[in-house]
Formats: structure tokens, C-alpha cells, sequence
């Protein structure tokens, strides 16, 4: 009994080991976002889609006030953005825009009417 307990328990640790081992490094397919999926996405949380001609116009009018928010990652941000843009680097998931919707908050600020423009 004693034998079987000193090989099980060690056997059972390299089984577990290689499990998890595997589990984290398979490899996964990230299902790709087609532009249908994009305009349901925008439509159910409140958001409006505008094309290139609509952003010059509005990011001509001073008036307008608009905030351009730049998502992509810090380094590619300095590689070159659009003028006066605001660097908030975010992942596309649900869970970093949880986490770090106080900070966005706090960018955009309490006027919930200004144009907001992500790119």
C-alpha cells in the first residue's frame, strides 16, 4: 500500500502538471468580427458608425468640441496620431473595458452630448 501511494501521488503530479500545461498553451481559433457584427455591436450599446467623410467634417468644426480617443497600443500611438487626440490603449474585450471603465470615464468627462470619436 505504501509503494502504491509513493508512485500514485507522483504519477498524479506529472498528469495534473501536463494537463494544465496543455490546457494553457492549445492553441485557440479567435473567431474573426465581420462589419455586420461591428454595426449590431454599435446599435445595442448606443453608438453611432461614421465613415472618413463624416470625421473631417466634424474634426473641422472647433465648434463641435469633439474628444478623438486613439485605442491602440502606447507605441503605435508615438509612431504617429491623428492631432490632438487622447491615447487610451484598450483590448477588444469586455473585460478590459470593465477594467478600465472608471479611467475612461474620467477622460471623456461628464458631458454626455460632446461627439466622441474612437478609432
Amino acid at each position: 500500500m505504501k509503494l502504491f501511494r509513493a508512485i500514485l501521488m507522483p504519477v498524479l503530479a506529472v498528469v495534473i502538471t501536463c494537463g494544465v500545461l496543455w490546457f494553457e498553451n492549445r492553441q485557440t481559433e479567435t473567431p474573426s468580427a465581420t462589419w455586420d457584427d461591428v454595426l449590431r455591436e454599435a446599435q445595442n450599446g448606443g453608438y453611432h458608425i461614421i465613415n472618413t467623410d463624416q470625421f473631417w467634417d466634424l474634426y473641422q468644426q472647433p465648434s463641435k468640441n469633439a474628444v478623438i480617443v486613439d485605442t491602440r497600443q502606447e507605441w503605435e500611438f508615438r509612431t504617429g496620431h491623428i492631432k490632438d487626440a487622447i491615447n487610451f490603449p484598450i483590448e477588444p474585450t469586455w473585460l478590459d473595458r470593465w477594467r478600465k471603465r472608471a479611467a475612461l470615464k474620467e477622460i471623456l468627462g461628464p458631458d454626455k452630448q460632446r461627439p466622441t470619436v474612437f478609432y
